[in-house]
């Protein structure tokens, strides 16, 4: 059985993920004129053309509002060099630029079959990074403690450094 999507082709589960990625900017399937976004940050918004703002200066469509000086492009405030990021908004937009495209494809074609069900229902660039910067049991000690509790939200291809206690 073979499943194709915009992105990535999986064939059956015994088989090795075959990754198909196109990354472009704004490769939504979403019309030009909308845009979908990160939703859920109480202060802070990532649209998916790596815009980040605060929620007042969202658009009806859900677009930042880019005239509002504020409002950030491939933001990685907040973000180290490993890829790991303190807020969850800053990470989607660090990771939305396109010289993080190499890393992300990197990362797709080594993807453990631990991923396959996560990284199975990603269509585009938006959608990889909202689930690569989603606090994962990579990002985690033990079960129950963060492996940096500061810097937990990455888009990067290790998890976080683990900090001594």
């Amino acid at each position: 059985m073979v499943r194709d999507r915009n992105l990535l082709q999986v064939q059956e589960h015994e088989q090795p993920i075959l990754w198909k990625v196109k990354f472009s900017p704004g490769n939504s399937s979403q019309l030009s004129n909308q845009c979908r976004n990160s939703v859920q940050g109480k202060l802070l918004i990532t649209d998916e053309l790596g815009y980040i703002c605060e929620r007042k200066d969202l658009l009806v469509n859900g677009c930042c509002d880019v005239h509002v000086p504020s409002t950030k492009l491939f933001s990685c405030e907040s973000c180290l060099p490993n890829g790991c990021c303190s807020i969850y908004e800053y990470c989607v937009s660090c990771c939305l630029q396109p010289s993080k495209q190499h890393l992300l494809e990197r990362f797709l074609n080594r993807a453990a079959i631990a991923f396959q069900n996560l990284f199975m229902a990603v269509e585009d660039h938006f959608e990889l990074c909202l689930a690569k910067c989603r606090t994962s049991s990579q990002s985690v000690q033990h079960e129950n403690t963060y492996r940096d509790p500061i810097a937990k939200y990455c888009y990067g291809e290790y998890p976080p450094e683990l900090l001594p206690v």
